[in-house]
């Protein structure tokens, strides 16, 4: 690997207090460089006597990737060596100034999706969570973190757990307030917040409450936030492992109980950055259990009726991933534009679908399924469970009859009340 200073692009982090924060070796990369990309408060970071070419840092992020990407070396991108010694001074070196770590939601990660880390120097200073953990006295690997910068501030309910210590980066000044009434909502009103602005800069502040009795202003728009979820009584807990009850959700009385729910979430196996296609996805339940088992699973609901596709949206938002990709349609009718799944469950639809042939919707699933990849599907009726049948015969995997029966009255008795049965299908797909 070539020396960091031999890379043709570097990522400097930068601290609150900018050009006196950095070590003497970012300095002299900073100094070499004749490219300099950063945002408005970065760039004014830079001293008078650098005078290369300042390029601001543009929204969307692809547009700015992109134009950092034109940089790259002509003999890099023909796959052969620019690091010599002897062509330093011809070459282009270009350097990414970004706040704090740009390996902790920053730039650099993004960068990596595209080049190796051969091309590539990262300078990292103190990430926010770290600053935040030696203010508030927490252990960084006892905390959660997540960013709401650009992102919806309701991806904060799965992390909303009794006794959950979270380390926030906020979107603006306006964040604490509006944290501090989802948690009043939530029940959660004792919860401690503290936030914390300019960290480790000379304008550092901090200042405290609870979310019940927030009644700080609006301070600055750069800070983070460090917050203790505290219980109420009666307070709204949502658990992150699968099988929530039945009215977490908003639905037509169509949707997966939350008892065969879990044995589906079981079967499906959520793993980290994978991606699910919930096929006649009703009210979502399924998708929506599975992006909250992990901020980094993502997924897919497919549903044809309008009025379902609202309730999924709605249930997107309130149970904390809003990110959920909801598409209107049929499988065939929308599947040239999905990503290839890892994980396909079929909660609707067999009863339409063509039972013979290539073009039946369990053929569809299972020629797109990556291989590894995990397929689900349910029967209620005589007609479905045939095609069950027959698919098992051919194709292996296995077979489970799931029967619930609930509690209920029977005039002044109790007795058990049968829900209607599931034939659940379950397969692997060999690599």
């Amino acid at each position: 690997m070539p020396e960091d200073s031999e890379k043709w692009l570097r990522v400097i982090g930068i601290g609150e207090d900018g050009w006196e924060d950095l070590g003497a070796e970012a300095k002299s990369l900073l100094y070499e460089s004749k490219v300099i990309l950063g945002g408005e408060r970065h760039l004014k970071m830079l001293p008078d006597d650098w005078k290369g070419e300042r390029i601001l840092w543009t929204s969307p992020m692809r547009e700015s990737v992109q134009k950092i990407l034109s940089f790259r070396p002509d003999e890099v991108k023909n796959g052969k060596s620019s690091f010599t010694r002897n062509k330093k001074k011809d070459k282009v070196s270009v350097t990414v100034l970004a706040s704090g770590d740009p390996l902790c939601y920053g730039v650099a990660t993004r960068l990596l999706r595209h080049l190796p880390i051969d091309e590539i120097c990262i300078k990292p200073a103190l990430s926010t969570f770290s600053l935040i953990c030696s203010r508030v006295g927490w252990s960084l690997p006892d905390i959660e973190t997540l960013t709401l910068h650009g992102r919806p501030l309701e991806m904060l309910h799965p992390f909303v757990q009794p006794g959950a210590k979270l380390a926030v980066l906020s979107k603006d000044s306006g964040t604490p307030q509006k944290i501090a009434d989802l948690l009043v909502n939530r029940g959660f009103g004792k919860s401690e917040i503290t936030v914390l602005e300019h960290l480790d800069g000379s304008k550092e502040k901090k200042f405290s409450g609870r979310a019940d009795s927030w009644q700080h202003s609006a301070g600055a728009d750069l800070n983070a936030m460090a917050i203790e979820c505290i219980p109420v009584r009666n307070a709204d807990v949502i658990p992150r492992i699968p099988g929530l009850p039945d009215d977490a959700f908003n639905h037509d009385g169509q949707l997966t109980k939350c008892e065969i729910r879990a044995v589906v979430l079981s079967k499906l196996m959520p793993i980290v950055d994978q991606v699910l296609w919930d096929v006649g996805a009703g009210c979502g339940s399924v998708a929506i259990e599975w992006m909250r088992s992990h901020p980094r699973c993502s997924a897919i609901a497919i549903e044809k009726s309008k009025t379902r596709l609202k309730m999924i949206e709605q249930n997107a938002i309130n149970l904390g991933v809003p990110l959920l990709k909801i598409i209107p349609g049929t499988l065939t009718q929308v599947v040239e534009n999905l990503p290839l799944p890892d994980a396909i469950f079929v909660g609707g639809g067999l009863s339409n679908s063509n039972q013979h042939g290539s073009n039946s919707l369990l053929d569809i699933c299972w020629k797109l399924l990556k291989p590894g990849g995990r397929l689900v599907a349910h029967a209620v009726t005589f007609e479905t469970e045939q095609q069950l049948l027959s698919w098992h015969k051919i194709n292996g995997g296995d077979l489970t009859r799931l029967s619930i029966s609930r509690a209920d009255s029977i005039g002044k008795f109790n007795g058990w009340k049968p829900l209607r049965p599931v034939t659940q299908y379950s397969v692997t797909k060999e690599y």
